[in-house]
């Protein structure tokens, strides 16, 4: 315990350092479902070095790694979880990037950029950049790729949408009160130079434009609603071009030469397996058939991390990161319509037992939203804002339970389906949940796996009772993660509308005044969790991974999000 304090202190201080940085060059990006993700002043940053005169590069720099799980797009519209993040981070690049090792946005595509003094307009003006098929990279193509995000008619919508409506007229836009795409806050003044008006000052904007949904897409993608389904119509600006892709099996991408900052990429090639037993991930690992394994786009066994961390000490690491794991509940269907039956089996499970007999990752009790790392008025958010919403008591529990299931005209809650996708993991912490409920309410749990694909779309729209999902920061707010629970939102999958709330996420996006914002971010969260229950926490993350010493180069930002595109190998 004391060493899991000590661990939270260091994260704290080291976050609360890089989010003084980010203030000023924003942050990058996860929607964290494998935690996608919905990733992300960088305790979580993890940078295994670069070359020196003394190292050798080994002769393959084909780097093995493993996904959990399919990405079910590479469509950046489309996008919202970890694993299609990982992938997609490979090969495109947006206006910035994010350092990891600062915590800064760094020029990316864009080589420099001109801000106005009430901070409303940004002027970027992009660098000799070419797609992968050698064509130019230009301002039209950040127009064309926000343009079909933030289209309506787009079928489906795209999630995340309403993370482009910092723009000036993108939420009129997309729900089609402004009917011109020309008024909305974006325009290629020429090829290399893109002028963005945001409706009110943001100070985390440039970090928001290292994210996929702010990518970039060619010109042959119009026309052609399938273009990102085939690694042949696939035409990317980033580090590495898609160049195999066997559904369910695995996934390859190759070094883009003709990327601008080619000579900076060492690896040749990066080829993911998809396999989704952690068991068989860790044994690829150590077999040498793998490089890295564990999170955030693997996994390795719960019940295997505390014989890992003594067998292998130099190449496991744990580290705290600003993602928290959490589960759904379909408001919109009763009996989980009624407030009092979701405390009752929010405030009916022992956090801390989960984590020293299931999860074993060194991961925090949550009884919030917003995870310690992310940047308040001063300091961290959590630092100030405590997340005492609720207590774990299970006689309170049965008694709202008792008072709920009266309110519905029950005498007893009807066997209970909690989903969640296929994990080793994820299955162990539904099954300990689901007999924390049985013992203490005497409540009949059936767990359902779905794969990850068939999981999201059921989660997304509603066709579920209870369902696991967890949430990585995008950005270094917490707005990025209260902004999900707005009436309609594309990753509000709890279904939940509720008008004051969405008015306190609306007054702190557009209020300059910082401390008052963020306590319109503290009523917001406590309307979330401590009024409404709307999900039910469970633990703030630990981003758990094995590299091999001979890897070098790759890095987690503070979300949890990897990089791999720097990567390289030494000989071995």
């Amino acid at each position: 315990m004391k060493k899991s304090k000590s661990l939270l202190l260091m994260i704290a201080l080291v976050l609360v350092i890089g989010t003084v940085l980010a203030g000023c060059g924003g942050n990058k990006a996860n929607n964290g479902n494998a935690a996608a993700t919905n990733a992300p002043g960088n305790e979580g940053s993890t940078n295994t070095g670069t070359a020196t005169g003394d190292e050798k590069l080994a002769a393959d720099q084909t780097l093995r790694v493993n996904l959990t799980s399919e990405p079910p797009t590479f469509d950046p519209a489309q996008a919202q979880d970890s694993q299609a993040n990982t992938v997609l981070k490979t090969m495109y690049e947006g206006l910035t990037r994010m350092n990891d090792e600062t915590g800064q946005a760094e020029p990316g595509i864009a080589e420099k950029w001109d801000i106005s003094a009430d901070g409303l307009v940004y002027t970027f003006h992009l660098r000799d950049a070419l797609w992968s098929n050698g064509d130019p990279v230009e301002a039209a193509d950040f127009v064309r790729g926000w343009k079909i995000v933030l289209d309506p008619n787009t079928n489906p919508t795209a999630p995340y949408a309403y993370q482009l409506y910092y723009l000036k007229n993108a939420e009129e836009y997309y729900t089609k009160k402004v009917t011109d795409f020309s008024q909305v806050g974006v325009k290629a003044v020429d090829a290399k130079t893109l002028e963005v008006t945001l409706k009110s000052p943001t100070p985390y904007f440039l970090g928001l434009l290292s994210f996929y949904t702010y990518y970039p897409v060619h010109k042959s993608v119009e026309g052609n609603p399938k273009w990102a389904t085939n690694k042949d119509t696939m035409i990317t600006n980033g580090a590495f071009t898609l160049t195999e892709w066997t559904t369910g099996q695995a996934i390859q991408v190759t070094k883009n030469e003709k990327y601008w900052d080619a000579a900076s990429i060492k690896l040749s090639k990066i080829d993911f397996s998809i396999v989704n037993s952690g068991a068989t991930e860790l044994l690829s690992y150590k077999n040498g058939e793998l490089d890295r394994a564990g999170n955030p786009n693997g996994e390795i066994p719960s019940e295997q991390l505390p014989i890992v961390k003594k067998e292998l000490p130099n190449e496991f690491v744990s580290k705290g990161i600003a993602a928290t794991y959490y589960y759904y509940f379909n408001t919109t269907e009763k009996p989980f319509s009624n407030v009092k039956i979701r405390k009752a089996l929010t405030m009916a499970i022992n956090r801390q037992a989960l984590i020293d007999n299931i999860t074993l990752g060194g991961q925090l009790p949550a009884f919030g939203l917003v995870p310690p790392g992310i940047a308040g008025v001063d300091g961290e958010y959590r630092n100030t804002v405590k997340d005492s919403y609720f207590t774990e008591d299970v006689e309170q529990a049965k008694t709202l339970l008792a008072e709920g299931l009266k309110e519905e005209g029950l005498t007893a809650l009807p066997p209970v389906d909690l989903s969640y996708n296929t994990s080793e993991n994820h299955k162990k912490i539904a099954l300990a949940i689901a007999d924390m409920w049985k013992n203490n309410l005497g409540i009949t749990v059936n767990t359902v796996n779905q794969e990850w694909a068939v999981f999201i779309d059921n989660r997304q729209s509603q066709n579920y009772q209870i369902a696991r999902a967890g949430w990585t920061a995008d950005y270094n707010d917490p707005m990025t993660f209260l902004d999900m629970f707005v009436t309609g939102g594309g990753n509000n999958d709890a279904g939940y509308a509720n008008p004051e709330y969405d008015k306190l996420i609306t007054d702190a996006k557009t209020n300059s005044d910082l401390a008052k914002r963020q306590e319109d971010f503290a009523a917001a969260e406590k309307m979330l969790i401590q009024d409404d229950m709307v999900i039910m926490p469970i633990y703030y993350y630990t981003n758990n991974s094995l590299t091999k010493e001979y890897l070098k180069g790759v890095t987690l930002d503070f979300s949890g999000a990897v990089d791999f595109t720097r990567g390289y190998l030494l000989e071995h």
